[in-house]
């Protein structure tokens, strides 16, 4: 047997291609291979045992090398310019510029995409749920469905029309009921209207009244009891029944049924179903599905209405990134106890292999892994394996069963369960030293994206096999995106650089009720203006590099207005000005304060300090007394736990207009502040504890 052919042999047992192959022998001795024969060799048994040796070593190694990752498309031109404007791109992944509006014909609705698991799945589990020290517990897709189907039939029953001018407020934690009844309304074409105890009551009030909500479905006799407050103020007149998942009390029955509202167990309302049975009303695209309100940071929050084609489109973009999505392929969903503390033992037990998270808990994983690693060489260690599996990552490799997996992440990995695939990460940035450090010790695909409610979820994408960080992808096939000029900013799209709009199927119809907000959010011709400012990457991949109004994000998700916690904080006798900073890769609040030098040493004396105006600024008894009385005022003013801040460096000197921190309308420069004050933020950030 020539050598020519013995090669061309382990090429189709090994399906190397043959400068793979090729390479290899080439670090054998040199010889003319159109001369060689394994026959014509003239080797020793033993040399001929240990050439067959290698041999079928090489052939071993390179079938079962770990394999890179197939991106979808060039991952150095991620995406596409739009008519010519580098300005204006879409996703790679198109043909041309029609957007995708759904992906598989029969799934146009959050409904139909159900349906579609229903049929995948049918008796196989969907969702799931665990008492403390228990295993999950599984309820199927057929019995989900028909538990919606009886739980929208008692809605018909008390009243509720089948339609998408019927609201429904949910009022819950996350758990199986709350996708339940979610599923309810769909099947009667009805919307959905979450509620969050982060709104505050004010805010739940206006939301209330705003959609005329009569029913509102709970979890617990706490929170029914903030609503049968405002009803018995009478300011929510329309609210008539409450829908209830846990056990209450005969008292509070009676209380409500004092204020004309009716209260109901879900079984009980259940039970009204099964007597008075319809077939269901299936929602159109163009019908909205839930309306999901903003937290409301500058004035009363804004309800904005998501359709079911909005979802449809959304979802089929992650679909054909990643062929993932939960109900559609008929997957199934595991819920958390409902405590926070016990999120880590639920994961484990779970053992999923999607995880969606938001940056904060990653934040947290990152902080304990560094945490847990005390000796100094077991942190050189750690960093060595963290950079190995980097330059596999960086090669295309995603794996988790490689020498530092098993020497150095097992823990790490058990800890989440062991089987996770995909975790994808959004609400807010995350750190790229974070991100990248996390990509390799939990060994799984990790994704990030950007988007707003406003375009029903992401715009943004991160793409499988591009695992270089800070930025949030390329633009999904369901939007277009584009950079706009801010003149005031100095940003130009012709420079790569300005506000990000989105325009797509997945844009939402506007605000409810609502026409001049939706005008300012929405243009004439469709574009949705986000307020956050973008960069475009040599790549095709989006970069956030600032906001266009002097709103953030925390590391949570909450949005913060900080103009408006000052003007609350200036009120306190001690403080003449007051910059209040939040950072996206953070969950709380600092400050920097001028304290009035006319109050502020006799303020601090009646306190028992003495010492100069300069002084007192540097005192840290000082400190923590003036913080006090800042976050005293600020609770009196409603301000929200996260609208508190948490630490704060007292400033002697007065921002003006000659040190360039204020404007000559006297309004604060705060990027020039934040510049200024630097070396504060980055030492309160280091020294705070959550």
């Amino acid at each position: 047997m020539h050598f020519q052919e013995w090669l061309r042999s382990l090429r189709s047992i090994t399906g190397l291609k043959g400068s793979e192959s090729e390479d290899l022998w080439s670090r054998l001795p040199s010889l003319p291979l159109s001369s060689l024969s394994l026959s014509s060799l003239s080797l020793c048994p033993s040399s001929l045992l240990g050439l067959g040796a290698l041999a079928s070593l090489t052939a071993f190694w390179l079938v079962t090398r770990p394999r890179p990752m197939r991106p979808p498309c060039d991952l150095q031109a991620q995406s596409v310019a739009v008519n010519g404007d580098p300005s204006c791109r879409r996703s790679a992944l198109l043909k041309d510029d029609t957007l995708l509006e759904f992906y598989y014909e029969d799934t146009r609705t959050a409904y139909d995409m159900f349906q579609r698991g229903l049929r995948i799945a049918g008796d196989g589990p969907c969702l799931g749920f665990r008492k403390p020290g228990q295993p999950y517990q599984w309820i199927s897709y057929t019995e989900v469905a028909s538990q919606a189907q009886v739980l929208g039939s008692g809605l018909l029953a008390k009243g509720c029309q089948p339609n998408s001018l019927q609201f429904v407020g949910i009022f819950a934690q996350n758990r199986p009921e709350w996708i339940i009844s979610e599923l309810a309304c769909y099947t009667y074409s009805m919307v959905v209207v979450p509620l969050y105890d982060t709104l505050g009551l004010e805010a739940m009030v206006h939301i209330l009244n705003l959609a005329e909500i009569s029913l509102v479905i709970c979890d617990s006799e706490e929170k029914a009891a903030s609503l049968l407050e405002n009803k018995e103020q009478g300011v929510t007149p329309s609210l008539s029944c409450l829908v209830l998942f846990n056990d209450f009390s005969e008292a509070f029955v009676e209380r409500a049924k004092t204020c004309q509202v009716e209260v109901l167990k879900l079984q009980q309302l259940m039970e009204l179903g099964r007597q008075n049975l319809k077939d269901p009303v299936p929602p159109q695209p163009q019908d909205l599905a839930v309306v999901c309100f903003t937290s409301g940071t500058t004035g009363k929050p804004k309800g904005a209405m998501i359709t079911h084609g909005n979802i449809a489109s959304n979802t089929s973009s992650v679909i054909k990134i990643l062929e993932v999505s939960m109900f559609c392929h008929g997957a199934r969903v595991g819920f958390y106890q409902g405590d926070i503390s016990l999120l880590m033992d639920d994961i484990k037990t779970l053992k999923p292999t999607l995880f969606p998270v938001v940056p904060r808990l990653l934040n947290r994983i990152y902080d304990k892994i560094l945490g847990s690693v005390s000796s100094p060489f077991r942190r050189a260690l750690l960093h060595y394996a963290v950079r190995r599996k980097q330059a596999e990552l960086s090669s295309g490799v995603v794996r988790n069963n490689s020498l530092w997996d098993k020497l150095v992440f097992n823990r790490i990995q058990a800890s989440l369960g062991g089987n996770l695939r995909f975790a994808l990460t959004a609400s807010a940035p995350i750190s790229p030293t974070v991100l990248s450090f996390l990509r390799a010790t939990m060994g799984c695909l990790i994704f990030e994206g950007y988007g707003q409610t406003e375009c029903t979820a992401g715009c943004t994408f991160s793409m499988p096999g591009d695992w270089t960080a800070g930025h949030v992808g390329a633009p999904l096939p369901c939007a277009m995106v584009k950079l706009i000029d801010i003149p005031d900013m100095n940003y130009q799209a012709k420079n790569g650089k300005g506000e990000i709009c989105i325009r797509g199927p997945s844009v939402f119809r506007g605000y409810l009720k609502d026409q001049k907000m939706t005008e300012e959010a929405l243009d004439s011709d469709g574009w949705l203006h986000s307020g956050d400012v973008g960069q475009w990457l040599p790549n095709g991949t989006l970069c956030i590099i600032d906001r266009k109004k002097h709103i953030f994000k925390l590391s949570q998700g909450e949005y913060i207005a900080p103009e408006k916690i000052e003007n609350v904080y200036t009120r306190c006798v001690p403080v003449l000005q007051v910059f209040v900073h939040g950072d996206s890769l953070q969950s709380f609040l600092i400050g920097i304060v001028v304290p009035d030098p006319e109050v502020f040493v006799n303020w601090v004396k009646e306190r028992g300090i003495l010492g100069s105006y300069e002084e007192l600024c540097h005192n840290p008894d000082v400190k923590k007394a003036v913080l006090e009385d800042m976050r005293a005022v600020g609770k009196e003013a409603g301000l929200k736990s996260l609208e508190q801040v948490k630490d704060l460096y007292l400033h002697t000197e007065s921002f003006s207009i000659a040190n360039g921190l204020l404007t000559p309308t006297l309004k604060s420069r705060r990027a020039d502040i934040r510049k200024v004050f630097q070396e504060q933020i980055s030492s309160m950030y280091s020294n705070t504890a959550i």
